[in-house]
C-alpha cells in the first residue's frame, strides 16, 4: 500500500470496469455509501451493453457508459475514449471487477499504480490468461489446495501479474464443489475489495 502513503484525498473518485453481473461493483458502491467511507463510485464502464452492472448503475444514478468494439472499432480508439472519460471525470482510482478485457496501454500509462483488480485466487497461484470465473475454482480443487481466496492487485499489461496489495484466505473444504467454493470466495471478495479501496482513500 506504500504507493499511496501520505497521499490525502478528500473524496476518492472511483471508476469500476465490469463485464457482467457486477456483484463486486455493487458491494463497492454500497460500501461507499457508509458515512466516512472516503471514496465514491463515480463512474462505471462495461463492455457489455446488456450487463446487470450497467442496469444497476442506471438504477442508482451512477454515470455509466458502454464502451466496446461495438461502439469503437479500433482498440486504440477505445483506449483513448476510456482514458478521456476517466480524466474528464476526475477519477482517481480505477477498479476492474470481472472485466473481461485488457486495459489499453494509454490508460495503463496514465493511471500507472492507480488501477487495481480483484481476482478469485491467492495470486500468483491460478492466475493468467483464461483463469477467471469457475475455471479458477476448478483449478484450485484439481490442485488439491487446502486454502484459496481472493487477491487484490495492481493491473499491469499482462493478466494477473501486477503486485498484490492484499489477500484474504478462504479454506477449501473436503466436500467443496467449484460452485460452493466460488460462493465463499465471492463473499470474501465483497469484503476485501471495499476494505482495500477504503485504505487507499485514507492514504494507508
Amino acid at each position: 500500500m506504500g504507493i499511496w502513503r501520505g497521499m490525502v484525498v478528500a473524496q476518492l473518485g472511483v471508476a469500476v470496469l465490469v463485464s457482467h453481473g457486477g456483484s463486486n461493483f455493487r458491494a463497492l458502491h454500497e460500501a461507499s455509501l457508509v458515512p466516512g467511507a472516503g471514496f465514491a463510485v463515480s463512474f462505471a464502464v462495461s463492455n457489455n451493453s446488456g450487463s446487470q452492472a450497467l442496469a444497476y448503475a442506471r438504477e442508482r444514478g451512477i454515470p455509466s457508459r458502454h464502451l466496446s468494439s461495438r461502439t469503437h472499432g479500433s482498440v486504440d480508439e477505445l483506449d483513448a475514449v476510456l482514458l478521456g472519460e476517466l480524466t474528464d471525470r476526475g477519477v482517481g482510482l480505477v477498479v476492474t471487477a470481472g472485466y473481461m478485457k485488457k486495459v489499453g496501454p494509454r490508460t495503463l500509462a496514465a493511471y500507472e499504480g492507480r488501477i487495481i483488480n480483484v481476482h478469485p485466487s491467492l495470486l500468483p497461484r491460478h492466475g493468467g490468461q483464461g483463469m477467471y470465473g469457475m475455471a479458477v475454482h476448478e483449478a484450485v480443487l484439481a490442485s488439491g489446495d487446502q486454502v484459496t481466496g481472493p487477491s487484490v492487485h495492481h493491473v499491469t499489461a499482462e493478466y494477473d501479474t501486477g503486485p498484490v496489495i492484499a489477500r484474504q484466505e478462504v479454506p477449501v473444504l473436503p466436500d467443496d464443489t467449484a460452485e460452493s467454493l466460488a460462493a465463499r470466495v465471492l463473499a470474501a471478495e465483497h469484503r476485501l475489495l471495499p476494505e482495500v479501496v477504503a485504505r487507499i482513500a485514507r492514504g494507508d
